[in-house]
């Protein structure tokens, strides 16, 4: 346990006390005077707080990382947690930092466009480029970097970047009472899907990058994608297991 000193004492004309927490391993209360000044050492109980902290510093990983410890949950691939990396109206593209499991700036955009919804990805999924599948979930509010919701898939976005694959699934928050109605992409309005088509063909451009963005696919391709990607990373772990 931890125990706590308490030294009340004259400095010209101010009289402070002192906490001094040092003392790791005291287990009983002790009284005595030294120098003329009265001591009171006593026992603390340990926080649990403490306690939870020096246990996960007994592990190897000491924080969880969302992409791999967090669970995609019992109602994927068709409803699913979800990592928030960029929220919405955000010219800042954060993305995860694979190494450490934070997340990171990796740039601001270099065009005048922000992006139209909260952008993240899904945990335990694993695409071609390397990274776990990403996701754009519509709802009425932006929300932190790095908090996770959870998500219902009602579309897919085919698109390529830079010559390389890079879909989208199109979601809305499950919890959230304005959209957590929607079922397939066909639901929403055609200025919203215009929107989003938008803002991934030009958010590049200033950057001299080439983007491709084909026609929207309804929520049993989104289903069957989240699906593959969950296979990939799979076998990605079993991969890594057999080495």
């Amino acid at each position: 346990g931890w125990c706590c000193v308490s030294r009340s004492v004259h400095c010209g004309m101010v009289r402070g006390l002192f906490l001094v927490c040092f003392f790791p391993f005291c287990s009983a209360a002790m009284a005595g005077e030294a120098d003329g000044k009265t001591y009171q050492v006593s026992r603390m109980p340990p926080a649990a707080l403490n306690e939870r902290i020096l246990s996960s510093m007994s592990q190897k990983h000491v924080a969880a990382h969302p992409w791999h410890d967090l669970e995609i949950g019992p109602g994927a691939p068709a409803v699913f947690n979800c990592v928030v990396e960029i929220p919405r109206g955000s010219k800042v593209k954060y993305e995860l930092d694979k190494a450490t499991g934070l997340i990171k700036v990796d740039r601001v955009l270099y065009s005048s466009v922000v992006y139209p919804h909260n952008y993240g990805f899904i945990p335990r999924t694993l695409c071609e480029d390397n990274d776990p599948m990403d996701v754009l979930v519509l709802m009425q509010e932006q929300v932190v970097p790095g908090c996770f919701l959870r998500a219902r898939a009602i579309g897919l976005m085919p698109m390529i970047d830079q010559g390389e694959k890079d879909d989208k699934i199109i979601a809305v928050c499950a919890d959230d009472p304005e959209y957590r109605h929607f079922r397939d992409i066909s639901e929403l309005p055609p200025h919203r899907l215009q929107e989003i088509r938008r803002f991934f063909e030009d958010y590049k451009k200033n950057e001299n990058k080439e983007v491709a963005v084909n026609d929207f696919l309804p929520a049993e391709d989104a289903i069957n994608a989240i699906k593959y990607s969950m296979d990939l990373y799979g076998s990605y772990i079993m991969e890594g297991l057999r080495k």
